[in-house]
């Protein structure tokens, strides 16, 4: 893709502020008027911060000539200033006002800073606004992009729109100290079922960015398609790929998208994890490659929705240079540094070789300098130092006792417990999408659990996190895919991000349907569960 930019001039902060002050008579003749409220109440903030006050009577307004003032150290001021820009380009779509960025946080009205005390974390953050203007500390750039996040929740729902909108611009005083209970807030998206597209990610990511999630899960690699290039076997995706459920064209990302998608999300502060399932959900593999096959004929390429009829031959050599290439290749196209081997519903390859399997797929991941992830299945076997397993269980026992095998390891566990987190399951029984082999998850339930104590006797300590992961079998187009993750998705990263005093349904779902006025700026496509007050 060829983009043309235009030459950037050297300014003068002088300049700044008189090309700010020439534009706002322009501004003025040009924005109609409108009636102005007599105060402005404080937005209900999803995730739910770890503490905040409203100040009362300390309302501020974005004017044509605000200045947004940044300042970090010289290590840190590329980031931070992207994360200026990116707040600042959404802004001047809305308000067509000027909002120059300046490195002289002293004539700003908004003020951006990374120099906060370290004891605010990797992503905590202090926000404040009152008469005089916004201010949000940071000891991080990623801090600083949380507290950007929220300041946009503080800002009318039409300052996230795409096109010119009118004033006035007014936030409610509010002091805010806000910082992550969990280290892995994520979402995942399966691709595989169903291709998606750069574009069509990118939305994905511009969307659960807005609620502070921090990983974003890719599922590359299963029985319907392959979908990143690997280049020392080409006909994963030449042919692994060329197709999806229902028997329509795929697709698959060269390596140049896929970096264009690690890229984007790392703008915005989530860390892609690939996964690259195994020994099970490898059909497009096994179609691609006969002699990954124990009987050395390739099987057709496979279009329905059927789980646990695929293995890797587990006693063959060439299964493990097969995946020591496909690793090397896919671990240096994701520069974070946890790697996902699958694992799970392994029903055709015998107990005894999963057992033998799993320890030396692991391996191959460590030996590119990763950390091991997978399945809850993978803690059946011995786990490298750092690994997470993910559970995925339906409150049942068998999938709890693998949870405690894992932390028992001194491996973290991510909990996508798929009859609350799974976000493919239908809503209710008239739901036209998904599926219901975990149960009907209706908003309620997706938000009310905890997870401290979703499974006895794991200890708090041994929890990375949460995850809301949306499987795409009956998914097809992005439509679809945000109705089943909006409004739900919202819910699960408050259970990773706010502390556990502040999870409450009756409180929550007051402050989710005040999203829905943002996610139709947004033009996001959710289900308007008729539980919520929408506003």
């Amino acid at each position: 893709m060829i983009r043309l930019v235009r030459p950037r001039r050297r300014v003068s902060l002088a300049g700044l502020l008189t090309a700010a002050l020439l534009a706002t008579p322009l501004i003025a003749l040009t924005t109609p008027a409108a009636a102005e409220p007599a105060a402005v109440p404080a937005p209900a903030l999803i995730p739910k911060p770890s503490s905040q006050q409203a100040l009362a009577g300390q309302e501020y307004s974005l004017k044509p000539w605000s200045i947004v003032g940044v300042t970090a150290s010289s290590k840190e001021r590329r980031a931070a200033q992207k994360v200026a820009d990116q707040l600042t380009a959404q802004l001047r779509r809305a308000t067509a006002y000027p909002l120059p960025v300046v490195p002289a946080p002293g004539v700003a009205d908004i003020r951006l800073s990374t120099n906060g005390p370290s004891t605010l974390g990797a992503e905590g953050y202090q926000l404040r606004v009152d008469t005089k203007g916004v201010s949000v500390t940071a000891a991080t750039p990623e801090g600083l992009f949380r507290g950007v996040t929220t300041l946009r929740q503080l800002l009318p729902a039409k300052a996230d729109a795409a096109t010119r909108q009118t004033g006035p611009w007014k936030l409610a005083g509010t002091a805010i100290a806000d910082s992550p209970r969990f280290g892995y807030r994520g979402a995942m998206l399966d691709v595989s079922r169903h291709f998606f597209s750069v574009a069509e990610v990118k939305r994905y990511i511009d969307l659960i960015s807005l609620y502070k999630l921090n990983k974003l899960h890719l599922h590359l690699a299963d029985d319907q398609g392959w979908r990143i290039q690997v280049d020392s076997w080409p006909r994963l995706t030449t042919y692994g790929g060329s197709l999806e459920v229902g028997g329509t064209p795929g697709g698959s990302y060269s390596k140049a998208e896929f970096a264009e998608i690690v890229r984007y999300a790392a703008d915005r502060y989530l860390t892609v994890i690939p996964e690259i399932d195994t020994p099970g959900h490898t059909n497009a593999a096994l179609a691609s490659y006969a002699e990954l096959n124990c009987d050395g004929v390739a099987p057709p390429l496979y279009t329905g929705t059927s789980v646990g009829f695929s293995s890797l031959c587990v006693g063959k050599d060439i299964t493990y240079k097969f995946l020591d290439d496909v690793f090397r290749e896919v671990a240096q196209q994701a520069p974070g540094d946890v790697f996902h081997l699958g694992g799970d519903e392994a029903h055709s390859t015998p107990h005894s070789d999963y057992l033998t399997f799993v320890p030396k797929a692991a391996a191959l991941v460590t030996k590119q300098h990763k950390r091991v992830m997978g399945w809850q299945e993978i803690a059946e076997t011995p786990l490298p130092a750092g690994s997470i397993a993910q559970y995925w269980g339906t409150d049942d026992a068998r999938s709890q006792e693998l949870a405690r095998k894992a932390g028992a390891q001194g491996a973290k566990v991510v909990l996508s417990p798929a009859n609350r987190a799974y976000l493919d399951m239908k809503y209710n029984a008239s739901t036209p999408y998904g599926l219901d082999w975990a149960g009907l998850v209706s908003v309620e339930k997706s938000y009310s659990w905890n997870p401290s104590t979703l499974i006895p006797n794991l200890p708090e300590g041994a929890i990375a996190g949460v995850e809301a992961p949306i499987w795409t079998e009956t998914l097809d187009d992005l439509d679809k895919l945000e109705f089943m993750a909006f409004p739900r998705l919202p819910g699960v990263a408050e259970l990773g991000w706010s502390q556990a005093s502040a999870l409450d349904w009756t409180a929550y779902k007051e402050r989710l349907g005040g999203q829905g006025s943002r996610w139709d700026v947004l033009s996001v496509n959710f289900y308007r569960a008729p539980e919520i007050n929408w506003r």
